[in-house]
């Protein structure tokens, strides 16, 4: 008896370094007696969203192994895995003075990335 498992792969988190003000504890004293929280400032890095071309591959090499754990936990054995690919493009044209003759330009790009995997398994007995 076989068994297929999908296992599907996420696009990398982007994001950029910002910069944040936090308190230390610590108060000091200024004009009038009054008292002012000291603030440092930290630099952590913050996700702003996903990557549109790029995958998580180390997130996709823990959920594969995740997934063959299971098989083997259920007495399967691994006969063969095999990657899902798709793909994605850009394109853009455009014309210059075309009333009197003129020219057009263009560019296009496109590249693919894995979008999953199979898993194919057979059970042991």
């Amino acid at each position: 008896m076989n068994k297929v498992v999908y296992v599907n792969s996420h696009f990398k988190p982007v994001g950029q370094i910002r910069k944040f003000k936090v308190p230390t504890g610590v108060k000091k004293k200024i004009f009038l007696g009054f008292e002012k929280e000291v603030m440092r400032k930290i630099e952590r890095w913050e996700q702003t969203g996903w990557s549109d071309c790029e995958i998580d591959g180390e997130r996709l090499a823990n959920d594969i192994e995740q997934a063959i754990n299971l098989l083997n936990e259920e007495n399967y054995e691994i006969v063969t895995i095999s990657e899902t690919v798709s793909g994605n493009y850009n394109w853009s044209f455009k014309t210059k003075d075309v009333n009197s003759g003129g020219a057009g330009y263009g560019y296009g790009y496109g590249y693919s990335y894995t979008e999953g995997v199979t898993i194919i398994a057979k059970k042991v007995n």
